[in-house]
C-alpha cells in the first residue's frame, strides 16, 4: 500500500475558482495490479482548458466528475510495476496528474528516454501536447504556407510561446504576438523569435494590431476570443484562415461576454474558421516529438517554462495561470526529478 495525495474538485467554480473549490485528500493506493505500474509524479501541467473542465456539462466537451481527482498531464518514474514494458525506475508521461502517486494502467504511458541536453519539464511543454497543439494547429488545421503573415493571441502562455516559434520553422512571414504586459512582448521578439509584439492592454486593439501588422494578416491563432478575434476579423486578409485554439476570456465567464460584432467578414473575406482539439491529432504525436527533439538540441525551439513547487501549490498555480502570472508553461514540480535532465529553459 502507498499513501497518496490527490487534488479533487469538490464544488463547481463561479466565476473565477478559489481554494474552497479545491480539496486535498489523502488515499491509499493498492500494490500494481497486472498491467498496472506505480508512478511517483515528479511534475505536472496546469492548462486553462481545465477551467471549462470545471464547469457544468458543454456539448462536446467532458466535465471533471465532483469529489474525484482532476486529471492532466504528468512526467512521472515508476515505482513499481506489474508490466513488463514498463520496469522499475522508467520515466514516464501519462495523464493522472493533480496528484503526488498514480495507479496507472499499461496503456496509458508513454515511454521518455532521459536526454541530458532536454529538460525533463520540456516532455509537458514543447515535447507534449503543448508543442503538439501549435505544430497541428499551424499545420494541420492553418495549412500555414510560406510567406504568410500571423497574428497569435495569448502569445507569452505555453501554446502561444511555442507557435510564435513553430510558425517561423514551418516558413512563416510575418509573425506577431499579443501580451499581457511590456515584459512578456520584449520576450516574445528578444527570446522567441517573433516579428513583432504589443500589450493587449491598449485603448483600441485593432490600431494596436494594424501597428504591429500594417499590410494585414493571413492567419490568426486564436488563444483568447472576444475583442481580440474582432480585431483579427478587421485585419485578415482574403482567404485567411483563423484557427480556435481557446478562449481564455471566456473561461470564467462562460456564455456571459459577448462576440464579435464584425463575423461578416468571415462572408466577405471568404474566411475558414474552424476550432480543434489536440486530442484529435495524436496520430501525429510520435513524428513531432522526433521533428521536436532536434529543433530542441539544435537550439531553434526552445522551453519557456514557469515552475511553481510543491502539489500543495498546484490550484495557486492553475489559479496564476488563469490570471497570466505565467511566461510560457506552467508546471507544478512535485518531487526531485529522477536523473539529471538539464535546466529548464
Amino acid at each position: 500500500m502507498t499513501r497518496a495525495t490527490e487534488i479533487h474538485l469538490v464544488r463547481r467554480p463561479r466565476g473565477e475558482p478559489v481554494d474552497d473549490d479545491f480539496r486535498a485528500v489523502q488515499v491509499e493506493l493498492d500494490d500494481p495490479g497486472p498491467g498496472q505500474v506505480l508512478v511517483r509524479n515528479v511534475v505536472m501541467s496546469v492548462d486553462p482548458y481545465m477551467r471549462v473542465r470545471m464547469a457544468a456539462v458543454l456539448p462536446g466537451y467532458p466535465s471533471w466528475d465532483l469529489d474525484a481527482p482532476m486529471d492532466g498531464s504528468a512526467v512521472g518514474v515508476v515505482l513499481a510495476s506489474a508490466a513488463e514494458a514498463f520496469p522499475v525506475g522508467t520515466v514516464v508521461s501519462h495523464r493522472y496528474g493533480w496528484r503526488d502517486h498514480a495507479l496507472v494502467p499499461a496503456g496509458g504511458l508513454r515511454r521518455i528516454v532521459p536526454d541530458p541536453s532536454i529538460p525533463l519539464t520540456a516532455h509537458l511543454d514543447v515535447l507534449g501536447m503543448t508543442g503538439l497543439t501549435a505544430f497541428v494547429g499551424l499545420r494541420d488545421v492553418a495549412r500555414i504556407r510560406p510567406g504568410e503573415d500571423v497574428w497569435i493571441s495569448g502569445a507569452a502562455g505555453a501554446v502561444g510561446a511555442a507557435a510564435g516559434q513553430i510558425a517561423r520553422l514551418l516558413g512563416a512571414g510575418r509573425i506577431v504576438g499579443s501580451a499581457g504586459s511590456a515584459a512578456k512582448v520584449r520576450q516574445l521578439v528578444d527570446e522567441l523569435g517573433y516579428d513583432a509584439g504589443f500589450d493587449y492592454h491598449v485603448p483600441d486593439l485593432p490600431a494596436a494590431l494594424a501597428a504591429a501588422a500594417p499590410t494585414g494578416i493571413d492567419v490568426y491563432f486564436d488563444n483568447v476570443g472576444d475583442d481580440h478575434l474582432e480585431a483579427a476579423l478587421g485585419s485578415i486578409r482574403a482567404h485567411g484562415r483563423i484557427v480556435v485554439c481557446g478562449a481564455i476570456n471566456q473561461y470564467n465567464a462562460l456564455g456571459e461576454r459577448p462576440g464579435p460584432r464584425n463575423l461578416i467578414a468571415i462572408l466577405t473575406q471568404r474566411l475558414r474558421v474552424e476550432g480543434f482539439t489536440v486530442r484529435e491529432h495524436l496520430a501525429a504525436y510520435d513524428g513531432f516529438v522526433a521533428q521536436a527533439s532536434d529543433w530542441l538540441r539544435q537550439g531553434s525551439l526552445v522551453s519557456t517554462v514557469t515552475v511553481v513547487d510543491g502539489l500543495d501549490r498546484a490550484v495557486h498555480a492553475f489559479r496564476e495561470m488563469l490570471r497570466g502570472a505565467n511566461r510560457g508553461k506552467m508546471i507544478v514540480r512535485i518531487s526531485d526529478d529522477p536523473a539529471p535532465t538539464g535546466s529548464a529553459g
